[in-house]
């Protein structure tokens, strides 16, 4: 069992707090499309954290943490003047705040370095972080700093909420949307000061956008989101410190962004709804579905034309009305077998009583929707038959019946084909004509 020490347990909470507040906070950046505005802000901080230095001589957490708030505040309020008062769009404003921020932050580093106590400063550990560093003190600034975060997005939990997903909307109630841009990004800004010591003003944004990014891939709602980016943010925050404890000359933050990515990638392969293999599953069970539903279809039509739904049809007849081959067709034909749908033999496929109860409820969405087609839309009846191919597959039982009720109950399709009914007797359907 792994034993922490004085030093470990500083880093371990230490980011474990940047994670919870950089995934809730990253949220907000992620939902408003400014995740880079996080990448900007910290650059935007590192001059602040000279001029503190430059100012008290002093290495103490809340100079520099003052410092660098204040020109985080300044970086992010160019670009909303920028933005504002200017034709520029947002991500050209952000990246002239980026270079000349960090690059006067660089002009100024170097210039702290050539002082008599410049090579003790260590302030160029703020651009890639030092989290072994941590003190006691550093912690108990960062905490405030952290519950001032979550503090404020709980007391405004609703209006950055319409803020992310509804600006106008807000503003036609009265809420000041401009004061509540400048409240959010005071906080980012914050989340960066508290992460500048831990990650560093490189690796910030991927505290911000990973765990933001992998939570979405699980909800759709904003709770549970802030939620899961917490719980993201933390687990990458104190698996990170603890792997940099464990294994000699691991580096923290980078450790710490390397699992945040392990946390989106998995969240973007696996994911209920939005994950690349769910999407894949999901779109290959569609794909078997059509291909049954087709050819349960096609064995109606053959039995529609003979008059007799007990006929066996060969399978090159039905390899032949959808272009299947001969595997294709005797696989498709296994899936219906495995549901009871029809009865395979080697000279073809027949339909049992529950395969031809399907059937009919697919041709019966088939024909509804095209006679939908040429009364409401009026399309040409010989211009519908692709469409309602298409949709016969995704109507569910209750949109056929508001659709049949909508037309009136009709009896025959645009081409005088039968529309069939659950209740009606398939002897009643082979004599009926239109």
């Amino acid at each position: 069992m792994l034993e922490l020490d004085f030093t470990t347990r500083n880093v371990l909470l230490g980011a474990s707090l940047l994670g919870v507040v950089g995934g809730v906070m990253g949220c907000y950046a992620f939902l408003r499309r400014q995740s880079l505005l996080g990448d900007a802000l910290a650059h935007a901080a590192l001059p602040g954290v000279c001029l503190g230095f430059l100012l008290t001589s002093s290495k103490e957490p809340l100079p520099l943490f003052v410092g660098a708030l204040a020109a985080g505040l300044a970086g992010a309020l160019a670009i909303l003047a920028i933005v504002r008062w200017s034709r520029l769009k947002e991500d050209t404003a952000i990246g002239m705040v980026l270079s000349v921020f960090f690059g006067v932050g660089i002009v100024l580093l170097t210039h702290i370095q050539k002082l008599p106590l410049g090579n003790q400063s260590g302030l160029d550990k703020f651009l890639f972080g030092q989290a072994a560093t941590l003190m006691p003190r550093d912690l108990e600034v960062m905490s405030l700093l952290a519950a001032f975060v979550l503090g404020t997005v709980a007391l405004f939990y609703k209006e950055l909420k319409i803020l992310c997903f509804d600006r106008d909307y807000g503003a036609s109630l009265g809420f000041p949307m401009r004061w509540l841009e400048i409240l959010l990004t005071l906080l980012l800004v914050t989340v960066v000061v508290v992460g500048l010591q831990t990650v560093g003003v490189i690796l910030i944004v991927a505290t911000l956008v990973m765990p933001a990014a992998a939570a979405r891939q699980w909800t759709s709602r904003l709770g549970p989101m802030l939620f899961l980016a917490a719980v993201f943010g933390a687990a990458s925050g104190a698996g990170g410190a603890l792997l940099s404890a464990r294994i000699a000359q691991l580096p923290t933050g980078p450790v710490i962004v390397l699992l945040a990515s392990a946390v989106l990638v998995v969240s973007l392969l696996v994911a209920p709804g939005r994950g690349i293999v769910w999407s894949w599953l999901q779109h290959r069970s569609l794909v078997r579905r059509i291909l049954r539903e087709n050819l349960l279809r096609d064995l109606w039509k053959v039995g529609e034309a003979s008059r007799d739904w007990s006929v066996r049809v060969p399978w090159a007849e039905l390899q032949g009305m959808r272009g299947l081959s001969a595997r294709e067709a005797r696989r498709v034909g296994a899936w219906l077998y495995r549901d009871a749908l029809v009865e395979p033999r080697e000279e073809g496929l027949r339909l049992t009583s529950g395969g031809e109860l399907a059937a009919r409820a697919l041709v019966r969405k088939h024909r509804l929707w095209e006679l939908y087609l040429t009364r409401q839309l009026e399309l040409a009846a010989d211009h519908v038959h692709r469409d309602a191919d298409a949709m016969e597959h995704t109507l569910s039982e209750e949109a056929v019946e508001i659709l049949d009720e909508k037309l009136g109950r009709p009896r025959f399709d645009p081409h005088g084909q039968p529309i069939p009914r659950p209740e009606t007797p398939l002897d009643e359907l082979a004599g009926s004509t239109a």
